[in-house]
């Protein structure tokens, strides 16, 4: 006589086989994952090596620049090797907290066609002062810009100290933005000049900025 508190002996190979056939969907299943994420993991490391790798021919100002084509900003870059009026990148730099990278816009254009900021501290920023002092990056200083000629939410933050001072002009941040737009022109060796846009944050790695970016324009061909 069969207990009814037992299952009939039938059933176990429908069981068994139900069993077999789930853990091997299981098992396919964790091979395809593993699989994808290798292909995730080798798509997202391979592409950028070989960004380095390739780079673009530009003469600027009598310079042969080698530009790795990762760095070129905007679709007029993007293109055939030559000559260039101006060449417009994007360089990190190690300027964010505990070193993390920050982006730099970087045009390249010859000098006769920009003024350094430090030349426009004397001869323009410094006739626009508003007489307070703002608080920030420490060895900078901080001065509005009354909102006449246009510098409406305007600072000058710059290194009184120096006789090449660091220069910067950063626009108040947007609403919903993590901070400011600065703007900063330098004039380089071989009649050239960089105009660099930042996000304000950078100022606090200000005394290690130049250093920074003349590594990566050595590279390149503009410096050295």
């Amino acid at each position: 006589m069969t207990s009814p508190g037992l299952p009939h002996r039938k059933a176990e190979p429908h069981s068994m086989g139900f069993t077999l056939s789930a853990i091997m969907l299981v098992v396919l299943m964790l091979g395809l994952g593993a699989a994808s994420a290798l292909s995730a993991l080798h798509n997202r490391t391979k592409p950028p090596a070989a960004a380095e790798s390739a780079t673009v021919s530009r003469a600027l100002v009598g310079r042969q620049l080698n530009i790795p084509a990762a760095w070129l900003r905007g679709p007029a870059n993007s293109g055939a090797q030559g000559f260039a009026s101006e060449v417009e990148l994007s360089i990190a730099l190690p300027l964010g907290t505990d070193g993390g990278l920050l982006p730099v816009a970087v045009t390249l254009l010859p000098l006769s066609q920009a003024r350094p900021s430090a030349e426009l501290l004397d001869g323009v920023y410094l006739h626009q002062f508003m007489p307070n002092e703002l608080s920030g990056p420490p060895g900078l200083v901080g001065k509005p810009l009354y909102a006449n000629e246009g510098y409406a939410n305007e600072t000058v933050w710059y290194d009184a100290l120096s006789q090449s001072p660091f220069v910067a002009k950063c626009m108040a941040p947007v609403a919903g933005a993590s901070g400011g737009n600065c703007l900063r022109t330098v004039a380089l060796p071989g009649g050239i000049a960089a105009i660099y846009r930042f996000d304000a944050s950078a100022l606090y790695g200000w005394k290690n900025f130049d250093r920074l970016m003349d590594e990566q324009l050595k590279r390149i061909g503009v410096l050295g």
